[in-house]
C-alpha cells in the first residue's frame, strides 16, 4: 500500500515545550504579518504531554516572552517556589549547605511540565497549528539533492514476525519546506541526522544523566506548597555524580526524584535501586510514610552543556530544545531554554519562508540568533561546572564555588566531555552493591513501578529495541560487565535468563515495559542497542508528571 502524503510549510517533530513554542511563535509571527503559514506538530505519545517527565521547577522567562498573558489565560503554574534547601546526606545525617546561586528559585514555579505542555498544546491548536498525537515520526525523508523533505510516521499493524497483520495501516508522509526536530533527549531521528550531516564533528560528545521520578500524595500536615529541596551525597559514593529533588506542588502532592550521571563507572550500580534506597534516609522517609505513590517514570537528560551543543542546522531542517542539548545542568532547568530555542528557530524560519522561499535551504540565521540571545550567555557561564565533577564530588563542589564566585563563569578555559558508554569499568574491578529489598511503604520494585507509569505497547509488534549484534549481550556485556543493562534500565526491560541447569545464558528483551527513557541507547558499553520508535501511542502515559 502506498503512503499518503500531506504538505505543510513547517513540520515539527515532538510536542514538548520547545516544539510547541516553535509552532505557536510561527503562527504568532504569521498573524502579525497578515500571512498564512501551515504548521503541523507530530507527537508519538497517546496525547500531548503523555511522555513528558521533568522535576519540575519552571523558570517562566521564555513563557512570558511567548505568551505574556499566560496567567490570565490559565497556564498551570500556580505554586510559586517559596523555600530552597540544599542538603548533603550521610547514611544517617542531613547537613545543610549554602544554596548555590544557580539553584535560587525565587520567581519560579513548582509545576507539572506535562500539564504545562498540555496547556501549550491547546494554545497551539487555538492558533491553527495541527497537532497529531499518537503518531510516531519513524523516518526522515530526503529530497533528491539530499536536503530534508519531511518525515514519515511508522506503519501500524506489523506483527512480531515483521509481516503485516489484518490491522496493517501504512505510515503517512509529511512533507515540509522546513522540518524542526524537537524530539527531546537522545531523539531517534536526530541521532541519524547527526551522522548524516556530521553535526557533532566540531563539538564534544553529549553526556547524559538518568532521572527517575515518582509523584506522591502525602499527609496534609507534611505538605508545604512551594518547598524545594535538593540533596547530594548518600546513597551515592563520592565518585558518582548525582542527587535528588523533592518539590511540593499543590493538592498535597510531592514530586520526588533522583538523577545519576550516566558516566558512572561501577557496572553493578542500579539507578533505580539507588533512588529507592534514597527514600529510606531518616530525613526523607517520614515525608512519605502514610502517603500514597501515584505515578512513576524515568527519562534521560542532557548534561553535556555548552561544549556539547552540535551544529544546529542542515539543509531543510534544524534542531531545537533537548534534542540539541540546551539544558542548564547547574540550574537543574531546561524548559525555559528549550522554549526560547524554539522561539528563535521560529523567527529565523519565518524570515526564510517569507514569500514562498526557504524550501530545503539551511537556515543559518537560527544559530546566529541563538548566539545573540540570553541562552548562549547562560549556558556559556556554567559550561565548566558539570564537567568538573568528573574528578569526583569534592573536587566538583570546590571548582563550582571558584567558578561561580571568583570567575563568575568567565574562566579562560573550557573543560571537555567524554562519552558515557566509555566510562564503565569491568565488573571484576568493582565492588558489588547489596541493595535492600523494597519495603512496600516508601521503596518499591521495578514492575510495580512500571505499572503506575501506565506504560502500554501493542504486544504484537517488532521490538523497538534493536541489537546490532545479538551475541554481544552474552559474549561481551555479561562476560565483562555482568550484564549492566539489567540494572541501568529503570523498567526491567533487559533480563538474562538461563536454562534449568543454570547454563546457556541469553538476553530477553521485555520491550512492552519500556518507558522510553533511552538509557540503553546511551549507556550500552559497545553501543549495540538502538532505541527506535514503537507504534504511535505506545509507551508511558504520565499524569501530572
Amino acid at each position: 500500500m502506498e503512503r499518503e502524503a500531506m504538505e505543510f510549510d513547517v513540520v515539527v517533530v515532538g510536542a514538548g515545550p520547545s516544539g510547541l513554542a516553535a509552532a505557536i511563535h510561527l503562527k504568532q509571527l504569521a498573524a502579525r504579518a497578515g500571512s498564512e503559514l501551515s504548521v503541523c506538530v507530530l507527537e508519538k505519545g497517546s496525547e500531548v504531554g503523555a511522555h513528558i517527565l521533568s522535576g519540575a521547577v519552571i523558570e517562566p522567562r521564555a513563557l512570558s516572552e511567548l505568551i505574556p498573558e499566560w496567567r490570565e489565560k490559565g497556564a498551570p503554574l500556580v505554586t510559586p517556589a517559596t523555600d530552597d534547601s540544599f542538603l548533603f546526606l550521610t547514611s544517617g545525617k542531613a547537613i545543610r549547605l549554602p544554596t548555590p546561586p544557580s539553584m535560587n528559585n525565587h520567581g519560579n514555579y513548582v509545576a507539572s511540565l506535562g500539564n504545562l505542555v498540555r496547556w501549550l498544546g491547546g494554545e497551539a491548536e487555538a492558533l491553527g497549528v495541527e497537532v497529531f498525537a499518537g503518531f510516531a515520526a519513524a523516518e526522515v525523508l530526503y529530497n533528491e539533492d539530499g536536503s530534508v523533505k519531511g518525515v514519515a510516521t511508522g506503519d501500524m499493524g506489523i506483527g512480531k514476525d515483521g509481516e503485516p497483520t489484518g490491522n496493517y495501516t501504512p505510515g503517512v508522509e509529511l512533507h515540509a519546506r522546513q522540518t524542526i526536530f524537537a524530539e527531546g533527549c537522545r531523539g531517534s531521528l536526530t541521532k541519524g541526522l547527526m551522522e548524516r550531516f556530521a553535526l557533532r564533528k566540531e563539538c564534544d560528545p553529549q553526556t547524559y544523566g538518568i532521572g527517575i521520578k515518582e509523584l506522591w500524595e502525602v499527609e496534609p500536615a507534611k505538605h508545604k506548597p512551594g518547598t524545594v529541596l535538593h540533596t547530594i551525597g548518600w546513597p551515592l559514593d563520592s565518585a558518582t555524580y548525582g542527587g535528588s529533588f523533592l518539590y511540593h506542588l499543590e493538592n498535597n502532592q510531592v514530586a520526588v526524584g533522583f538523577v545519576i550521571g550516566l558516566d558512572y563507572a561501577n557496572p553493578h550500580l542500579s539507578p533505580f535501586e539507588e533512588f529507592q534506597r534514597f527514600k529510606t534516609h531518616p530525613s526523607i522517609r517520614p515525608l512519605f510514610e502514610g502517603g500514597r505513590r501515584i505515578a512513576y517514570g524515568a527519562r534521560a537528560l542532557n548534561e553535556g552543556g555548552f561544549q556539547s551543543l552540535p551544529k544546529l542546522t542542515f539543509p531543510g531542517g534544524m534542531l531545537i530544545g533537548d534534542t540539541a542539548g540546551f539544558l542548564n545542568v547547574p540550574k537543574i532547568k531546561g524548559t525555559h531554554t528549550a522554549m526560547k530555542s524554539g522561539m528563535l528557530a521560529a523567527e529565523a524560519l519565518f524570515e526564510a519562508l517569507k514569500d514562498g522561499n526557504g524550501a530545503g535551504l539551511e537556515v543559518e540565521s537560527y544559530p546566529e540568533r541563538l548566539k545573540a540571545s540570553w541562552i548562549w550567555d547562560e549556558l556559556y557561564r556554567v559550561r565548566n561546572i558539570r564537567p568538573s565533577f568528573h574528578r569526583g564530588l569534592w573536587a566538583g563542589l570546590a571548582y563550582a564555588a571558584v567558578d561561580t564566585y571568583l570567575f563568575r563563569g568567565r574562566a579562560p578555559w573550557t573543560f571537555h566531555n567524554v562519552a558515557d558508554h566509555t566510562q564503565l569499568k569491568k565488573a571484576a574491578e568493582c565492588a558489588p552493591i547489596a541493595y535492600p529489598k523494597p519495603d512496600g511503604v516508601v521503596s518499591f520494585d521495578r514492575l510495580s513501578s512500571v505499572f503506575i507509569s501506565n506504560t502500554n505497547h501493542e504486544e504484537n509488534q517488532p521490538s523497538h529495541l534493536k541489537l546490532a549484534d545479538p551475541s554481544v549481550p552474552v559474549s561481551l556485556n555479561l562476560a565483562l560487565y555482568d550484564a549492566p543493562e539489567q540494572r541501568y534500565c529503570p523498567a526491567g526491560v533487559y533480563e538474562i535468563v538461563r536454562d534449568d541447569s543454570g547454563a546457556n545464558p541469553r538476553l530477553v528483551i521485555n520491550a512492552q515495559n519500556c518507558v522510553h527513557c533511552k538509557t540503553c541507547d546511551i549507556k550500552d558499553p559497545s553501543q549495540n542497542i538502538t532505541w527506535t520508535v514503537p507504534e504511535g501511542g505506545g509507551g508511558p502515559n504520565y499524569p501530572n508528571m
